[in-house]
This record gives structure tokens, C-alpha cells and sequence, in this order.
């Protein structure tokens, strides 16, 4: 039967006078008026319903076994109930009157003073509260999937929605509501029950289109009515508690959905994934990559999308290695280059990994990361200044990050920085903007509550500022710090929970979203764009109401910024590295020192204005110039007498833009320029004085090796120290986390230690280290105890990651050979998912941690007995999240290791891992497995080093009454560890026979 006739049959039973089949006979007088609206449309009908009721069963106890046959008769005979279900004490559909109720009880046993209650039966009474229920027949999927939105953005989900009848029935009075609105407008809009929370709603022509904010009529408070805007606009003050916010009365943002060809629209169905915008040699598109969704069953998704905005092409990345399916990461673009942080592929599985695709390339890779300890992360934010990515906040199961870390990715080192002023707290699902070198920050959740908190931080100075604005959400003038609201024609029935949003050119890109929303299915928000142009009015009209002596100032023009040229410009007030460029220098409090002042102009006008300021004199050449953070200016120095002059300049001169000059600038001979012109050629070029934070001098060293030679010369002069001794300085060093450590070759003269007071902070400075050691020789013991001195710094324990593992411990009692990466790499990329691994040397996790983070094993047991280590060992497992498939075995491995369990068994020690071989053989399952068998073996034995190997393994299993076939799988030549000797790694692969 088609809808139409079930319809129509439908709606003829609803209007007969007979009882419809339900125990009550008709339909709830509470929703009489919903379910009439519903059937008045032509895409919908109800098929059953009910208002939602509070009732008390009396359900039967279990019935005895009478031995009388006339007592089992009687007891069938008075129950009249199907399989003895038991029958209703007490229903209503209205809000019950608990009085009533107790006295219906319990009144039989107050007038005959027995314990009875309700008759004489007894058995067990149940106490139900039961929410709305509406089942509706729709025409199509469509409709359906708007009728759905339409009742979650009221508030309802599959089952205990409501934990008061009134809030159920204010949910059911909104959705009344804004069913009256698209359905029949002239319907009266009085409802008889209770007070109504009327959300904003935004009618398209053939949808409903309605949004409400969730959450908002679910509260316990009877909720005051609101008046009801007249302008479509997606209202976010629907509480009292909200103040009033600022809104453009008439205006509306526009936005429409994009129109996607190339790969299918449904790739774009995601939520938790990570976009980004990538604006560089003529393209303008937006990466996209990971996240949940997707075609056919949904899943996590590691595919990367490239989507061009104006076409609507959406091509799919084929790119090499790429990163696993996660969600909760972030990417950020840089030029080319698209850097992946972090993110979560599981409850277990969060990571600290960085991943750069080239998109030029078409290839993903796997960055290993040095500097200070990064910890894994998801739902944390990023932004890009420079060459630099800072990443603030971020979840890791129950802990919450309040840090601020940023990867250079030049050096692809971590640094922790440390600000100072009004700092934010710890806080996930929160937005990171970069403005020019500010970044800001904004909400979030910290563990209890969502955040509505607005910071800013200064890349250059580290400085903190929570920003006091005036007004509510949704946008705000950076001007002035003033939140303000702009009606959009197109949210309305979007989901844009779990979205990603970026900006280009003037268009707002929204990718994604959405929630699973039990029984009425999954929801995914379909791609929009808005389109900010109304921006440049909003700004105009706030900046008219605002105080007439604030002062505007001139930041750089960056054509790839979040907020683009002529719309809504952000200005920093407060900012004290950038000069107000219309007010005279004689109303500032302080004059800065133009030592520390640039010019910074975009890259492409650098050359004619460094030519002008070359010509008039203007250049301080005894300083260097330097690229702006931002990477898109030049910052050229300029003497104290250029200062006033510029000021002046821009005083008098209302250019603001380049437009005047840029058509002519190829044409400008810098021989023929005047000194009027050139002032405004700079004015017109957008040119602004900054505060330079960096050493501007020519002369400076370029290497720390230099730098550190400089300084220890002159200390040596200083102390009347030979110069021979600087022989002696270190050519090479090595990091672990913060610790700068020094080979034990280095400063070994004993002259050296008369001025070791001197030395060492000289040293850690010219390295730029927090904390300063000299290697020590491993002593030649059992448990191989490091004896790393530290010169600078108290606390020896140190953090440190190396291919997206950290590795935590006291590096004067610990050993870490950071030469043995590539051994630790390998043994990362190998398969192990489903293998058991037995480490005979454990120490601090060297081969344990990748085994478990990286290569998956499913269980390792870890064998060490210096105490130490284990120490270590127990943090790092519980830090990398993988203690839970890591067995500890303190103690002698000849002891304490497992027996035939072990698909492969590691022996890390060096010189020689001899001693434990048998014990290895035994680990092994008696149908084999494989040996990774580490040794230091000169060149010209190691052919003989691996025969003997493989017979000594032969005769051990013998001996255990194991018949394998025992042969070399692999041989791995680590590093070199001496003359003429490596490092070698065996794979011995054992097979039962």
C-alpha cells in the first residue's frame, strides 16, 4: 500500500467514533494538537502515540503450586490476566498529585491495620514514568531525516530523555510550536499546558529548518516565555540568564550548501576530523583528513580529501604510509606542507605522533620529533605562526592539559613555553587562532563545565591576556573586544557538532559534523559555505558606537589570514610591539628605543623599500634583516631619525591601501624619487613599525658551536688560560628531553676545573640548554648504571620522546643510547598484533615501548632487575598508555622470565646477551618463534659471529628435547661501537620440524 492510501486509512480511524486499540481507547488529550499538526502535513502521519505517563503495575508474585485443583481454578479465575501480568493500579497523563496517589496505596491498610496494600492479592507494585512516544510514518527518507532533526534540536532522543514531566512537556510544547510555524502559520499559537521555550527558527521553502538550542528546555526551572524575533537569525539567548546581545537588525549572513563533484559527497560525512585551508601558488583549497563517518559502514577514516571551494571538486590524496584512522587530531598548513598532530584511534590508542604530507608529493611522513616531552593527545587545538605550531590544551583519557607547546618545524624539535600573565586552565574541544603574532583562544570544556573564556598570547612576548569582552557569542570585533551576533539564513538545521571550519578568502568553509542520536540513527552535517562580505558593515556600525579615543593600529595585511582584507580587520590595543600609526610620538607615555624597531613590509614591496631606505638613509645597516613570524614580511631595521619622520608621514596621509601605487611600482625608479614621495610610498605600502624581539646584529654567531667558542674564549682570556685549551671543546652533543649531554671526551684537562663555576652556565647558555651533563662510561656491570654527571641543574630525571614514544627516567642511574633509534624504528614498524613478546633486557622500555606502542603487540613481559630501570619502566608503560598488555618481571631473567609463550624473544644486551640464550630458547613456544640476538662483533668475525650463533641455538634446543630448524632471518648492522666492531642484530628464526 502506497503512503497516500496508509494515510488516508489512517486518518479515517483517528475520526471514527469507535475506540481505537489502544487500552485507553483514544489518543492523549496532552498532544491532541501535535499529532493533529503532524497529520496536516503532507509528508507525515501518526501511527501511534502516547503523551507520556506516570503509572504504578502491580505485577503478581510467583505463584505457588497448590496441591488443590479447585484452589489453582479459583486463583485462574480471579486473575483474568494473560500469563498472570498483572494490571494497572494507577495511570494519568497529567502531572500525578503524589497525595492522591499514596491514599490510593495504602488507604486499605490504614482502616484495617494490616500491612496489605491494594486489595487483597498482593504481589510487587512498579512505579514507571514513561516519556512522549510518537511513532510517524514518513514519505521518504528526507522528510524523515528533517522530522528527526527537527525533534532532537527540541531536545528528544530515544529513551530517558526527561527526568521531570515538565520537561517533558515543555519538550513537547516546542515541538508543537515549531511545527505550527512551518506547518500551519495560522494556526493559533496558545497552548493550554505549559509554558512555552520557544527556540529561533530559520523556514527554508521546502524543509523545516528548524534549530533550537538543545538543552535549554530541559531545564528544571520553568523556563520564561520569550518574545519571539521577528528576523530569521540562529538566537543563542534563549536563557534568562543571558543578557541582551548585540544584533544587525535586517542583515543576515548567506550561506549555501557546496555543490560537490569528483569523489562521492558522502567522504565528506564526517565528524572529529581535522580541515584546514591551503592557500599557496594559486591554489585555494582545504584539506581535509581523518575523522568518523564516511562511505557505507561508519568507521574512523585515514584518507586524506582535497576540496577546491569554488568548483567543488573533492579529489581523494593517494599518498604513501599515511597516518592511522583517527579522530581528535588536528592539521595545519604551512605553505606546502600539512602537519598532523596527535588525535585518538581508540579508548587505548592516543598518540603524540606528527606526520608531514607533502602535497606536492603526495606523501605522508612519519616526523621523529626531538626537544622536550610531548604527551599524547586528542581533541587538543592548533595554530601556526611562522614556522612554528603551537598546541594548547588537549585530553588523554582523564588528564586535561593546560600547556602550551610549540613545534618548530624546522628543526622539528618540541619546546615547552612557559607564559606568564593571566593563564588559561587546562581544556579540550576549544578553538587556537593565529593572528599575526598573537594567537586566541576560545572555550572549550575543562572536565566540569563548557568554557566561554577568551585569551589571547603573545608568540613574542609570552604574555597571557583574558580578554573582558562585552555581550554574548557568536563573533567578535578583535577592535574592540565585543561580541555580537550576525543572523545566518542556513544553520538552522545543520549539525554542526564535531565540525571543522576554516576561512578563505571571504568565505566561511563549514566540513562535517554531526552525533549518533540512538534510535533515530546517525546524522551527518552536509558541507556549507557562508559568505562573510556583511562583515564589513558589522565592523562600520560598532565601530561608530565605540569610545572616539581609541586608537587604531596599522598591522600587517596578510591576504591568507582567517579574516581577510576589508572585512572585520582584527586590531590589538593592547599589543606593545606595534606602533600606533595615526597618533603623533608625543602621546605615548614612553618612546620606544628605535634600536629595537623595523619596518616591516610585505615581501613583495621589500626590495623598493629597502632601496628607498638605502637611498635617504634610513637603513640601519648595522643590523640584518629578518622574515616576520608570520613568514609572509620582511622586517628591515631603520635609524632614530626615520621614526618621527614616518609618524608624521601617516599622520597627515589617509592612504591606507596599496591600490594608488601598485600598478606603478614596477615603474618607480628609486634615482628619481623625491623625499616627499618616498615617505608616501611607504605610507601607501602598508608599511608599519614594529618592536624587533630578535638579535638584529650582523655580527652575531650563526652555530652554537661558534657561539660557545666565543664565550669560553673570552672566559679563558679572562682567567689568563692558555688558548690551546679550546682543543678541547665538544664538536658534537646529544639531547635528551631538556638535558644537553655532553660527550665524557670533552674538558678533561685539569685546568678545566678551576673555573667550572664559570664554565658550565656558559656552556648551557651557548647550547641553549635548561640543564647541562657530561657523559660518563656505562659501567661494565649486570644492570649497567649509567654515570652521568649532571654540571647544571639539580634534578637528573628527564622526559624524553623519540619516534612518538616517551621515555621517562633518571638519566645519572639509567642508560639511553639515542644511536640505537634505528634498531628501535625497526622494531616499531614490525607486525605484532597478535605475537607475544618476552624482552630479556628490558631497562627502561627501549624495545618494550615499541613493541607495545608501535608494532601492537598483544602482550610483552619486560625482564630487568635494576631497580632503577624498573622505576622508569613502570612510568613510561603508564605513560605511552600500554601498561595494560605489559607484564613486569623484576629480578634475574634466568629466574624470573616466562617459559614457551613467546612468538619472539628480544636480547638487548651489550657486549654479548650469551648468558641468556638458553633462557630465550625456553621462552620460545615449542613450535619456535624468532631471536633478535644483539652483539658487538669486529668486521672481519662477524660471518663466524652468526654460524656460531645459529649452532649454539641449535644445540640449546636440543638440549630442551626441541628438534627446530634454526637459521639467520635477518642480520642488522646498528652502528658502529668501536674500531672495526658493530653493533649487529641476528634474527634467528627457530621452526619445530
Amino acid at each position: 500500500m502506497d503512503f497516500e492510501r496508509r494515510k488516508a486509512k489512517t486518518l479515517a480511524s483517528l475520526a471514527a467514533p469507535w475506540s481505537d486499540k489502544s487500552p485507553k481507547g483514544s489518543i492523549d488529550a496532552p498532544i491532541a494538537s501535535l499529532l493533529s499538526v503532524i497529520n496536516l502535513h503532507p509528508s507525515f502521519f501518526t501511527t501511534s502515540s502516547c503523551s507520556g505517563r506516570i503509572s504504578v503495575l502491580r505485577q503478581p508474585c510467583e505463584r505457588p503450586n497448590y496441591d488443590s485443583k479447585e484452589e489453582n481454578k479459583i486463583l485462574t479465575k480471579k486473575s483474568k490476566k494473560k500469563a498472570g501480568g498483572g494490571g494497572w493500579v494507577y495511570v494519568t497523563h497529567d502531572p500525578a498529585d503524589p497525595e492522591a496517589l499514596v491514599n490510593l496505596l495504602f488507604e486499605h491498610s490504614r482502616h484495617s491495620g494490616e500491612n496489605e496494600t491494594v486489595g487483597e492479592e498482593g504481589g510487587i507494585l512498579v512505579f514507571r514514568f514513561e516519556p512522549l512516544i510518537v511513532a510517524v510514518d514518513c514519505k521518504d527518507v528526507a522528510s524523515a531525516q528533517e522530522l528527526v532533526s527537527t525533534a532532537i534540536s527540541c531536545g528528544f532522543r530515544e529513551s530517558v530523555a526527561n527526568e521531570k514531566m515538565e520537561a517533558n512537556r515543555q519538550r513537547t510544547d516546542g515541538f508543537l510550536h515549531v511545527l505550527q510555524e512551518k506547518v500551519i502559520p495560522a494556526f493559533s499559537r496558545k497552548v493550554t499546558c505549559s509554558q512555552i521555550v520557544r527556540p529561533s527558527i530559520i523556514v527554508g521553502k521546502n524543509s523545516l529548518n528548524i534549530e533550537a538550542k538543545r538543552g535549554d528546555m530541559c531545564s528544571e526551572k520553568p523556563l520564561p516565555e520569550k518574545k519571539f524575533q521577528s528576523h530569521n537569525s540562529y538566537n543563542n539567548a534563549f536563557s534568562s540568564e543571558h543578557k541582551e546581545m548585540p544584533g544587525i537588525e535586517g542583515m543576515s549572513l548567506s550561506g549555501v550548501t557546496v555543490t560537490i563533484v569528483g569523489e562521492p559527497i558522502e567522504k565528506l560525512l564526517l565528524w572529529g576530523h581535522s580541515a584546514s585551508p591551503l592557500v599557496c601558488n594559486g591554489r585555494k583549497e582545504v584539506v581535509v583528513y581523518g575523522g568518523f563517518g564516511g562511505i557505507g559502514q561508519h568507521a574512523r577514516r585515514n584518507y586524506t580529501l582535497l576540496l577546491d571551494i569554488q568548483s567543488g571538486m573533492l579529489k581523494q590524496i593517494d599518498a604513501t604510509e599515511s597516518p592511522s584512522a583517527r579522530v581528535g587530531h588536528t592539521i595545519t598548513c604551512l605553505e606546502d606542507n600539512v602537519y598532523l598532530i596527535g588525535g585518538r584511534s581508540g579508548p587505548n590508542q592516543i598518540f603524540n605522533d606528527v606526520w608531514v604530507l607533502k602535497v606536492s608529493e603526495n606523501r605522508w611522513t612519519l616526523i621523529n620529533c626531538g626537544g622536550s616531552a610531548f604527551h599524547p593527545r586528542h581533541r587538543h587545538a592548533t595554530a601556526a605562526v611562522g614556522s612554528n605550531v603551537y598546541v594548547f590544551g588537549g585530553l588523554n583519557n582523564e588528564a586535561i592539559y593546560a600547556c602550551l607547546t610549540v613545534l618548530n618545524t624546522e628543526s622539528f624539535e618540541w619546546s615547552n613555553v612557559e607564559g606568564h600573565g593571566e593563564l588559561p586552565c587546562a581544556r579540550h574541544s576549544h578553538s587556537l587562532v593565529a593572528y599575526g603574532p598573537l594567537l586566541l583562544m576560545f572555550g572549550g570544556f575543562d572536565g566540569q563545565k563548557a568554557l566561554s573564556d577568551f585569551y589571547s598570547f603573545d608568540t613574542r612576548t609570552y604574555l597571557w591576556k583574558r580578554r573582558r569582552p562585552v555581550g554574548e557569542f557568536l563573533l567578535q570585533d578583535l577592535y574592540h573586544y565585543k561580541w555580537f551576533s550576525v543572523p545566518t539564513n542556513c544553520i538552522g538545521k545543520g549539525f554542526l557538532i564535531r565540525s571543522s571550519t576554516c576561512v578563505i578568502d571571504d568565505e566561511l568553509i563549514i566540513l562535517g559534523g554531526g552525533a549518533s542520536c540512538y534510535a533515530f540513527g546517525t546524522k551527518f552535517n552536509y558541507p556549507m559555505k557562508i559568505s562573510l562580505n556583511l562583515l564589513n558593515a558589522v565592523r562600520e556600525i560598532f565601530s561608530s558606537e565605540q569610545n572616539e579615543h581609541a586608537v587604531p593600529y596599522l598591522m600587517e595585511e596578510d591576504e591568507n589570514s582567517r579574516v581577510s582584507r576589508g572585512r572585520l580587520q582584527a586590531h590589538f590595543p593592547d599589543s606593545e610591539s606595534v606602533f600606533p600609526a595615526n597618533v603623533s610620538t608625543t602621546t605615548r607615555e614612553q618612546k620606544p628605543d628605535v634600536m629595537h624597531l623595523s619596518l616591516q613590509i610585505k615581501r613583495n614591496f621589500a626590495k623598493l623599500v629597502k632601496d628607498i631606505l638605502k637611498k635617504f638613509g634610513w637603513l640601519d645597516i648595522n643590523k640584518r634583516v629578518y622574515q616576520s613570524l608570520d613568514g609572509l614580511h620582511i622586517c628591515l631595521p631603520v635609524l632614530r631619525e626615520f621614526c618621527d619622520l614616518y609618524h608624521n608621514q601617516c599622520i597627515v596621509s589617509n592612504v591606507k591601501s596599496s591600490d594608488l601605487y601598485k600598478e606603478k611600482m614596477e615603474e618607480v625608479s628609486v634615482n628619481k624619487i623625491s623625499f616627499p614621495q618616498a615617505l608616501e610610498i611607504l605610507s601607501s605600502c602598508n608599511a608599519s613599525l614594529v618592536v624587533s624581539d630578535v638579535n638584529c646584529d650582523k655580527k652575531h654567531p650563526s652555530t652554537p658551536k661558534k657561539v660557545m667558542r666565543e664565550m669560553i674564549c673570552s672566559l679563558l682570556r679572562e682567567k689568563g688560560l692558555p688558548m690551546d685549551m679550546l682543543d678541547q671543546l665538544p664538536v658534537r652533543w646529544e639531547r635528551l628531553g631538556d638535558i644537553v649531554v655532553l660527550p665524557v671526551t670533552c674538558f678533561r684537562d685539569p685546568r678545566w676545573d678551576s673555573i667550572t663555576g664559570e664554565l658550565w652556565p656558559v656552556v648551557a647558555k651557548s647550547l641553549g640548554a635548561l640543564r647541562l651533563a657530561r657523559q660518563g662510561r656505562i659501567l661494565p656491570t649486570g644492570t649497567r648504571n649509567s654515570t652521568l654527571e649532571i654540571l647544571v641543574g639539580d634534578d637528573s630525571w628527564v622526559t624524553h620522546e623519540e619516534n612518538g614514544i616517551i621515555y621517562s627516567f633518571d638519566a645519572t642511574k639509567c642508560m639511553f643510547s639515542a644511536g640505537n633509534l634505528s634498531e628501535k624504528v625497526r622494531m616499531a614498524n614490525l607486525d605484532c598484533r597478535n605475537e607475544v613478546v618476552v624482552d630479556l633486557f628490558a631497562g627502561i622500555g627501549y624495545f618494550v615501548l615499541p613493541f607495545l606502542v608501535k608494532a601492537k603487540a598483544k602482550l610483552v613481559y619486560a625482564c630487568e632487575w635494576n631497580q632503577h630501570a624498573v622505576r622508569a619502566l613502570k612510568q613510561n608503560v603508564n605513560a605511552n598508555s600500554v601498561a595494560d598488555r605489559c607484564i613486569i618481571l623484576e629480578g634475574d631473567n634466568r629466574v624470573m622470565a616466562p617459559r614457551a609463550i613467546a612468538d619472539r624473544v628480544c636480547l638487548g644486551l651489550l657486549p654479548s646477551s650469551e648468558c641468556s640464550w638458553r633462557t630465550a630458547v625456553k621462552a620460545l613456544r615449542l613450535q619456535g618463534g624468532v631471536l633478535h640476538i644483539h652483539g658487538n662483533v669486529k668486521d672481519s668475525k662477524e660471518k663466524a659471529w652468526l654460524e656460531s650463533t645459529v649452532e649454539s641455538i641449535v644445540n640449546i634446543a636440543k638440549l630442551e628435547g626441541l628438534i627446530w630448524d634454526v637459521s639467520v632471518q635477518h642480520v642488522e648492522r646498528v652502528k658502529s661501537y668501536g674500531p672495526r666492531i658493530r653493533h649487529l642484530v641476528a634474527d634467528i628464526k627457530c621452526r619445530a620440524v
